[in-house]
């Protein structure tokens, strides 16, 4: 299955936590207006699986930026939608500038990652069919390694989650998604995480909703937020991820030990 759809390289995010008794009535609402992602299957419940690698500095720099409350931050991720070694990998630098989320994304072949992360530069090669005369895609993995080695970072956790997701028949200038099963697992020295052995569950109780548009704030999204009384709220699920694991300093140790 490719994974293609167009990245939007600037837009505004929401998120909210809901119950999941809620998610019916939000998604008959959101249906109205919005179509399935291409990706989500009836068969499947209307959910896909999510997994992102991401890398950090060896103090957790860039967590501590978005629990601190920093305006202006990133995140560098790896994402990927499923284990097979013949599907690309995308990587992600995610800013924050104020309240707009910016986006550069890489399509990156699987073979070439654990090279990428053991601070090979990157090249045309890299890059997956169809990416190799991109100069937008190989752009962005050059900043994406700049900004590794600016400081320091490593690969520090897996975070994984089944997304349900509404876009917009056309475009994908508007974006409702439904996130569940949120875990996390320290990254033990190899891009794989095989069947998510042994996950961290953080305590969310709920569902994260979130509300993604360009531009404009849609008007039937703002009459969404005021019928259901939708409450805006943090919900990072790397740095969730991470707090819960800062609470369990063995297992951070023992993926330390593993990546020596």
């Amino acid at each position: 299955m490719a994974y293609g759809r167009r990245l939007q390289r600037s837009r505004y995010e929401l998120k909210y936590l809901i119950d999941e008794s809620l998610v019916q009535r939000l998604r008959d609402f959101t249906t109205t207006y919005l179509e399935p992602d291409e990706h989500a299957l009836e068969e499947n419940g209307w959910e896909y699986a999510v997994h992102s690698l991401y890398l950090d500095s060896p103090s957790f720099a860039l967590c501590r930026a978005t629990l601190q409350g920093h305006k202006n931050r990133y995140k560098l991720r790896i994402r990927f939608y499923d284990l097979s070694p013949d599907s690309p990998v995308f990587f992600e630098i995610k800013r924050r500038v104020s309240d707009v989320i910016l986006k550069q994304r890489a399509k990156v072949r699987r073979d070439a990652v654990e090279a990428l992360l053991a601070g090979d530069m990157p090249s045309l090669s890299c890059l997956a069919n169809g990416s190799a005369s991109n100069g937008n895609d190989l752009g962005a993995l050059q900043e994406f390694c700049s900004l590794r080695d600016m400081i320091g970072a490593r690969p520090q956790l897996f975070v994984s989650y089944l997304r349900e997701a509404y876009v917009t028949q056309h475009d994908n200038s508007v974006r409702v998604t439904f996130d569940r099963r949120i875990c996390g697992i320290p990254y033990r020295g190899r891009f794989q995480i095989g069947g998510f052995e042994d996950p961290v569950f953080p305590d969310i109780a709920g569902v994260v909703l979130e509300l993604k548009f360009t531009d404009r704030f849609p008007n039937w999204i703002r009459q969404m937020v005021q019928i259901f009384d939708l409450e805006r709220r943090a919900m990072a699920k790397y740095v969730t991820c991470v707090c819960t694991l800062s609470r369990q300093p063995h297992r951070l140790q023992q993926a330390r030990e593993l990546r020596v």
